[in-house]
């Protein structure tokens, strides 16, 4: 039997391949599926079965895809909801046959009403593994505030308490050896204090996870995993709805976004669709020069996730600048959470803009050292476009949070005729907040180099004292 972990960091994300006696299962998988039939194939093996945790929110499941390709039955916990493709509605306690292993469905509603694990049993009977979604992540469990985005008599309450009883009941009770597998770590929105590890033991988890203490009572469980919680972003309910719907083969979707341009052709559909030119380098190239209005967020970070909290609408046709080679990768990736309407890459790059004599625009940057030199001389009004949580942490005495996750809130405490320094951590959101302002009129920003490790690291600065943070969102 082999068990496998596919962990994509940009997502936060893990899918599992599950294979026994030459039948193998894919759980939450990606979007694009060609890994998942080719580890398959390379093992001569057949994939049987495709189960869903959930109706995922933060990325768009290769469910669809992979059951086309490949006849795989398509498993989700129990639910009425009408969708655009077949699927087998399992029942709690439902087993099903893996080869010489047995893989049985525990429905856990709480982060969504059809939220379920799926226990691995192996062919002695022992139990293995818990796939557990977003139910229990480790060192957290799943956020509850999601589905009452899609289904509006949910509250928050209301799924926090049936968490809490699919934890006590469902969960809890299994063997402290079970390895844990979850769908998601550090660095997803779908929890709000999740560790960098991506698997531990349950009895660990037991013993160290803050929503799983044996003394909590139900009151005190939702009030603890409500406290820190701040709005999803806005594409959640969008994918939602594409993993319920079906969407469009992403074959498809890569052809046509891979689609390369002449710097004519890249005006004509900018000027005929109103896209949104996204800019995938790195921040202090992309500095340097750039097309007119063009959003930064570089393909080197967290790409996925700033995509889809910056532009929102996944509907939106998009341009893409990318380094060669990248393309298909950016396609792909914005594919992941539903941004499918691409339109084709700009040939030749920023180069073959600026030899074909189209204007250019550029943001201006300052060190950290720099920056120290300047506040001798006078005051200066700097921006720190981290997370609140990050921000209540600790941050540069005077500056103002104006966080890049929720940014039309953010810009009303800009003021256009002010100058304004700007960081982030390290400088990758730094640049995407400048150059998202810059498309629209404020002119006055100036992107710190290095972020706050980069202030800190001068000396020259005030910082406040540091406060453990109570949550990561």
């Amino acid at each position: 039997m082999k068990v496998e972990q596919i962990y994509t960091g940009c997502l936060a994300q893990g899918a599992y391949y599950i294979e026994s006696n030459g039948e193998a299962a894919i759980i939450d998988p990606l979007r694009e599926v060609s890994p998942y039939i080719q580890m398959a194939k390379d093992r001569n093996a057949t994939i049987k079965f495709i189960f869903e945790t959930h109706f995922h929110a933060d990325f768009v499941s290769g469910h669809v895809d992979l059951a086309r390709k490949t006849g795989a039955a398509i498993v989700y916990g129990p639910t009425t909801m009408k969708t655009g493709f077949d699927f087998v509605v399992g029942e709690d306690g439902q087993e099903f046959k893996l080869g010489n292993a047995v893989i049985r469905l525990i429905h856990t509603p709480g982060h969504t009403m059809e939220s379920s694990c799926y226990l691995l049993i192996d062919e002695n009977g022992k139990e293995i593994a818990l796939f557990s979604g977003d139910t229990l992540f480790i060192g957290d469990v799943g956020r509850p505030d999601l589905a009452q985005k899609v289904i509006a008599e949910l509250t928050q309450e209301k799924l926090a308490g049936h968490l809490f009883d699919s934890l006590r009941n469902k969960i809890m009770p299994l063997h402290d050896d079970i390895i844990v597998y979850p769908g998601h770590g550090a660095g997803s929105a779908c929890g709000k204090m999740m560790s960098d590890e991506t698997t531990d033991t349950l009895g660990h988890q037991k013993e160290s996870n803050y929503a799983l203490r044996a003394d909590m009572g139900k009151a005190d469980f939702i009030d603890a995993i409500l406290t820190g919680l701040t709005p999803p972003p806005g594409y959640f309910p969008q994918n939602v709805m594409l993993n319920i719907s079906g969407y469009e083969s992403i074959d498809k979707i890569v052809e046509k976004g891979t689609t390369p341009l002449s710097v004519q052709a890249f005006e004509a559909l900018l000027d005929e669709h109103g896209a949104l030119v996204l800019d995938t380098r790195g921040a202090q190239s992309f500095a340097c020069g750039f097309i007119p209005n063009a959003y930064n967020i570089g393909l080197d970070g967290s790409f996925a996730n700033w995509v889809g909290t910056t532009v929102v609408d996944v509907k939106r046709p998009i341009l893409i600048v990318a380094e060669e080679g990248k393309e298909e990768e950016v396609v792909t990736r914005l594919a992941r959470i539903g941004f499918d309407n691409t339109l084709g890459f700009l040939k030749g790059g920023i180069a073959a803009w600026k030899a074909a004599g189209r204007e250019i625009e550029t943001i201006s940057t300052i060190t950290a050292d720099e920056m120290a030199q300047l506040k001798i001389r006078e005051e200066l009004n700097i921006l720190d476009v981290r997370r609140a949580s990050e921000y209540n942490s600790e941050h540069v005495e005077n500056a103002i949070n104006t966080p890049l996750d929720y940014l039309d809130d953010s810009i009303t405490k800009v003021d256009k005729n002010k100058t304004y320094y700007v960081h982030c951590k390290s400088g990758y959101r730094s640049m995407v907040f400048v150059s998202i302002l810059k498309s629209k009129g404020y002119r006055n920003l100036i992107d710190i180099k290095g972020g706050l490790e980069a202030i800190k690291e001068t000396g020259k600065f005030s910082i406040s004292e540091y406060v453990a943070p109570t949550t990561m969102l």
